[in-house]
């Protein structure tokens, strides 16, 4: 069998976010955040779970940490939980709180573990969407401030940093479409949210540059696959659209210094507004781009499917199908994605920050998973990766989702990523099939094919 090598000093990583694992919700001096509020709201989740408890992340850290060495991981991709840090958002440095974090990192560099800190994954305290949460222009010097507690904490030990993950979820999903939380419905508030979250991360770039940390910072981005579903050209129209809003909306301004006109023109009076001098703090404000990387979607004109009059259909790959989010599985979308952005922006730095999927994961009376499905899929996807590398991409590291099954947000326990399985009854950790194979491929850095 043979392999494909990765150029030396590739990244193989794992990730995981606060609120998915960490669970003491209210202890320690931790106060409410956005998704403690939704989840003890009813009907918003599957099953009614909660992330009360979720992996024990909190009480088990060190086991965790031990379980990555096991593995061999290179890097652990975290997030830091803000009112964890800072209970009302700003204001009283909760101690106990960032102590947790520092034992963290201290913990992953005793294991020869690069930690890779995100700022931000979707959650942030509730007392600060009280006062309007991101759609408010006050939130971006309240997380700069956050930033800089975190950053005195913890910057002599952490050089890889990211200020949110996945700004088009908390901006679409929390206040387009209202799944996720804060769980508002309005999309005027969803692309001021935009426009806040990429200034936001801006500043905090400003700050850690003018402060002279050493290391990379940069922001990750959730971008799919689309093709059109037919020739018709309103159909191509339509992915053009799906595109530039997951994309063009935060590579334009980040490299550009401008957003997209084209999608400007389609929404409308519910574009973000903006203030002069905005763009230019914006524009070259990464160090890296993270990419989050998952399915492939058919798009199709639909003038009910809100504000872009876009269908998304799952569309896999010939060979492959859905996984049991309802995913079609693209390998080939990621390469041409990685190209793209590649060949539009310059040759920029970038990561896989997040690939992985959920399927149904059968234990035995051991409670160990045989995963091939997902071996095969991390498989196909690395592959992917090389692909783009051999064609130019400055490609530099792959990060799995996700190191546990974990709270999978609106989707509760139902749905299970992790490459180690979490009995959610007894929270006892066995790693997968699929974690002794990324085990052996991180130790060979290099891929079977």
């Amino acid at each position: 069998m043979s392999s494909l090598s990765f150029p030396e000093g590739f990244i193989w990583g794992a990730a995981a976010s606060s609120y998915q694992i960490e669970g003491a919700w209210d202890e320690d001096g931790k106060r409410e955040s956005i998704w403690d509020r939704f989840v003890h709201q009813p009907y918003h989740v599957v099953g009614g779970d909660t992330g009360d408890v979720a992996c024990d992340h909190y009480h088990r850290m060190p086991l965790d940490v031990a379980l990555m060495k096991s593995i061999g991981l290179n890097s652990y991709s975290l997030t830091l939980s803000w009112s964890r840090i800072l209970p009302d958002g700003t204001g009283t440095i909760n101690s106990k709180g960032l102590d947790f974090y520092q034992r963290l990192v201290d913990r992953l560099l005793e294991a020869e573990i690069t930690p890779k800190v995100i700022l931000n994954h979707w959650d942030f305290p509730q007392s600060l969407q009280d006062r309007g949460g991101w759609p408010n222009r006050e939130m971006v010097d309240w997380f700069v401030d956050y930033a800089q507690v975190v950053f005195e904490s913890l910057s002599d030990r952490v050089n890889f940093w990211s200020t949110h993950c996945e700004p088009w979820v908390i901006a679409f999903l929390g206040y387009g479409t209202g799944e996720h939380a804060p769980g508002i419905c309005d999309f005027t508030q969803a692309y001021q949210a935009v426009h806040h979250l990429l200034l936001s991360h801006a500043k905090t770039v400003q700050l850690f540059k003018a402060s002279g940390y050493s290391g990379k910072i940069g922001i990750i981005l959730n971008i799919d696959a689309y093709r059109p579903a037919s020739e018709r050209d309103e159909d191509i129209a339509a992915t053009k659209r799906v595109y530039q809003e997951s994309a063009d909306l935060f590579l334009d301004p980040i490299f550009k210094g401008t957003y997209p006109q084209e999608l400007f023109n389609w929404i409308g009076s519910q574009a973000p507004q903006t203030l002069d001098g905005d763009l230019e703090i914006i524009k070259g404000s990464a160090d890296f781009i993270g990419i989050n990387y998952y399915k492939s979607f058919k798009v199709s004109h639909n003038v009910g499917s809100y504000i872009l009059k876009a269908e998304l259909i799952p569309n896999p790959e010939p060979g492959w199908s859905v996984t049991e989010m309802g995913w079609g599985i693209g390998p080939s979308g990621l390469t041409d994605l990685l190209l793209d952005i590649t060949n539009r922006y310059g040759n920029p730095l970038l990561y896989v920050t997040e690939n992985g999927c959920a399927l149904i994961d059968t234990p035995d009376e051991d409670g160990f998973v045989v995963d091939y499905g997902r071996i095969n899929f991390m498989r196909a996807h690395i592959q992917a990766v090389h692909q783009a590398i051999k064609a130019g991409a400055d490609v530099r590291g792959y990060y799995v989702w996700s190191l546990l099954d974990n709270f999978e947000w609106a989707y509760g326990y139902s749905k299970r990523f992790g490459i180690v399985r979490v009995n959610f009854d007894t929270l006892e950790r066995i790693p997968k099939q699929s974690a002794s194979w990324y085990s052996l491929v991180i130790k060979e850095n290099a891929v079977s094919v």
